[in-house]
């Protein structure tokens, strides 16, 4: 694991995300919580962001780039990778998962503690995608991914979200806006922004109709997570 990551693996019964929410506080930035499974990539990192809850929360759109930026260094050739907004990744339209966001009790106007974000990729698919019965449901191993396995991809994760982080820096979160809107299924005849509290605006061309959707509210609750399952939707 590339510094300053630290890595903490745990057995197969545990939570990543949260887990790496649990130690947070006392094990600080750049620690990066791991589970070894065989058919899933799951891992959380700690954040510790130097601005207010309110816009530090758009470093989840930083992990999401990081996040597909990991998953091209393994896809075949022409293999589209896609964000349903705000968490979900599609592999040429099948779900293999997605990205989180965790964040403590703190005031929207002050700097939280930590951030912790988390993800979950499908590697193996456990179902038969050929027989029809998931055919909105995916895995790496169906698309072509080879050997990209859950050590490889959260090295190529962390790896990226360095750059990610560094390119936020260097210049502004408006780099990040634009490299996460690049990849986002949307609406023909439409054009997103992502505002300063993270929040997507929508707006049809050649019209002055906007639609606003909140972050907070919509990371409450992980679009592609099945609770009953504990791991991706089917």
């Amino acid at each position: 694991m590339p510094p300053p990551f630290r890595l903490v693996r745990l057995r197969e019964s545990h939570d990543a995300f949260a887990h790496a929410i649990s130690i947070a506080k006392e094990s600080g930035a750049g620690t990066l919580t791991y589970v070894g499974q065989f058919d899933l990539a799951e891992f959380a990192v700690v954040l510790e962001p130097g601005e207010p809850l309110c816009t530090a929360r758009r470093a989840f759109y930083a992990g999401m780039v990081a996040l597909t930026d990991a998953l091209r260094a393994y896809a075949p050739p022409n293999k589209e990778i896609a964000i349903d907004w705000p968490d979900a990744i599609r592999v040429d339209g099948g779900l293999v998962g997605g990205g989180r966001l965790g964040w403590p009790p703190s005031a929207e106007d002050e700097p939280p503690r930590w951030l912790v974000f988390g993800v979950m990729i499908r590697t193996v698919a456990m179902i038969d995608r050929e027989a029809g019965v998931y055919p909105l449901a995916s895995a790496l191993d169906q698309e072509g991914f080879g050997e990209a396995g859950a050590v490889q991809l959260t090295e190529s994760f962390a790896r990226h979200l360095m750059r990610a982080l560094d390119a936020w820096q260097t210049d502004g979160f408006d780099s990040i806006a634009r490299e996460y809107l690049a990849r986002v299924s949307r609406k023909p005849q439409t054009a997103h922004v992502i505002a300063d509290n993270g929040d997507l605006i929508t707006r049809r061309t050649g019209t002055n109709m906007t639609d606003r959707r909140d972050l907070r509210k919509d990371l409450l609750s992980p679009s592609w997570l099945d609770p009953k399952l504990g791991g991706p939707r089917l």
